[in-house]
């Protein structure tokens, strides 16, 4: 029998992503707290800039776009903002959206999966995602179970499960 296999990755999905800029985009635009404020959102490839003329804004306005990002279900452990920053008369924070498991982090789970996981598990880097294979599917679902019940502190979800 061949082994059964799933990766482990991290990342985004586009469509949600748009979805929520979109949401947010639309509910400044429409909110009276709102309204004359030049409370600016916009999106630049993986790149969202945040403008307004108070910092007490700014902030709020990140506020709504980390709701509408839950709300679509993105992890908000993607989300990378900087602190609110004065340019000019404006103040700006840049969001940047991360994805991939880098090395060190692929370790950390594949280290997580070895000492609590069950025995017959084999893990194995690839790129920026993490392939866990074995013998009993019983094992690979109790490994699933066991990465999500985890808190880490980047996004992971299960693909490939074959």
């Amino acid at each position: 029998m061949a082994d059964s296999s799933f990766d482990i990755v991290s990342k985004i999905d586009q469509m949600e992503l748009d979805n929520a800029f979109n949401q947010c985009d639309r509910e400044i635009a429409t909110r009276y707290d709102f309204k004359n404020t030049g409370v600016k959102v916009e999106k630049t490839g993986a790149k969202v800039l945040i403008e307004a003329d108070t910092e007490e804004r700014v902030k709020a306005a990140l506020d709504v776009f980390k709701d509408k990002l839950v709300k679509r279900s993105v992890s908000l452990k993607h989300l990378e903002s900087s602190e609110p920053q004065l340019s000019g008369k404006t103040y700006r924070i840049n969001c940047e959206f991360k994805e991939g498991i880098t090395t060190e982090n692929a370790k950390k789970i594949a280290k997580f999966l070895k000492e609590s996981g069950p025995k017959s598990l084999k893990t194995q880097i690839q790129g920026d995602e993490l392939r866990v294979s074995s013998k009993s599917r019983d094992d690979l679902q109790t490994a699933i179970a066991q990465v999500k019940n985890e808190s880490w502190d980047f996004a992971v979800q299960f693909t490939n499960y074959r």
